[in-house]
């Protein structure tokens, strides 16, 4: 149950980092993500809401809930369109939830569902931003300037935050249980 476990206090508290993290890393690191003609952003929101779910075990964070607040927080903060991210995150989340379905639970298989889930949230990204006319950028030069960096970014991401985040769940759970 989420309210008896460490997780009501470690899951919001990781993403609130992750998303102060995503700004501020676009921010200090503003000359290699923003390098003209490519761009990557920073995705460990996303991160945080998937390996929550593949993580969570019998504990069942209520994701829906905290992907709607976390959007509300982008689109106040970082998107000033309001609506996308609230929209968007919990799409993800049930993205995650429907190719879990389909894939046993391993590294490789979370990572590519992870994959997948940058790819959908960057395209609807791009093409809601292409829709209200925000960006004029052809699909051509999306995919091979942003959505590429993109993904090798918090493919990145993934590799190197997996099994700390593993591990902090795992504690957290465990505990639980004492």
């Amino acid at each position: 149950m989420y309210r008896l476990s460490r997780l009501r206090f470690l899951f919001p508290i990781g993403l609130l980092i992750a998303f102060f993290l995503d700004g501020s890393l676009s921010k200090v690191l503003a000359n290699q993500f923003f390098s003209f003609p490519y761009s990557m952003v920073s995705q460990l929101v996303l991160l945080w809401l998937v390996l929550a779910y593949f993580f969570e075990g019998t504990v069942k964070i209520p994701l829906y809930g905290f992907a709607i607040a976390v959007g509300v927080l982008s689109d106040l903060y970082y998107s000033g369109i309001w609506g996308l991210f609230i929209v968007l995150y919990p799409l993800i989340v049930w993205l995650t939830k429907f190719l879990a379905r389909l894939f046993t639970d391993n590294f490789f298989n979370t990572m590519l569902i992870f994959f997948i889930d940058v790819v959908v949230f960057e395209f609807l990204n791009y093409w809601a931003f292409v829709l209200i006319g925000v960006t004029h950028t052809n699909i051509g030069d999306f995919l091979l300037y942003t959505l590429a960096p993109t993904l090798a970014l918090n493919l990145v991401y993934f590799v190197v935050l997996y099994w700390p985040i593993n591990i902090l769940y795992t504690k957290a759970l465990a505990k639980k249980r004492s």
